[in-house]
């Protein structure tokens, strides 16, 4: 018997994760999302795994796609991750309005001033649950300026750096 839900997600709260934001570009339209569950997978080929809910509106916009930037936000960045994960009422492509856009090979909308883009294809589409688990084959990457990075712990936001 699995755990129950609620125990599951408060130990995950103890988990930090970088806070991404995820965004497509192409026929199927523009959008974007916050994420936290984004981790890589192999290095040969270089490929992430970014989890996205079903539910959402943008997981069809994704899915016919088949591209994705992972847009790994520094701690001067919080606003963008609470406007992609619908906290300020702005919606599909308004959210775009904030933040300095621009693309590097694929199309996904790219972060400028991002800790790190890394732009995909998606290779691999995996349903598990509530997700669509996405296997993303990094096309490039960019990497910005060192900085206090943007974690997610006990559910709130946090600033970390390298110690010096």
């Amino acid at each position: 018997m699995p755990v129950p839900r609620q125990e599951f997600r408060n130990a995950m709260a103890r988990l930090g994760a970088a806070v991404n934001v995820v965004t497509t570009d192409g026929e199927g339209g523009r959008a974007g999302f916050t994420a936290s569950a984004v981790c890589s997978v192999t290095d040969q080929p270089p490929t992430l795994l970014v989890c996205l809910n079903r539910a959402a509106s943008s997981n069809a916009v994704f899915l016919r796609n088949m591209v994705l930037c992972v847009n790994t936000l520094s701690a001067t960045q919080r606003d963008l991750s609470e406007i992609f994960a619908g906290l300020t009422g702005a919606e599909g492509t308004a959210r775009f309005e904030a933040g300095q856009w621009g693309h590097l090979v694929t199309g996904a909308p790219v972060l400028e001033g991002a800790m790190v883009n890394f732009d995909c294809r998606i290779r691999e589409v995996l349903v598990k649950g509530t997700h669509s688990v996405l296997f993303a084959e990094i096309e490039a990457i960019r990497q910005g300026d060192p900085g206090p990075a943007l974690v997610y712990f006990d559910r709130a936001y946090h600033a970390i750096g390298a110690q010096g």
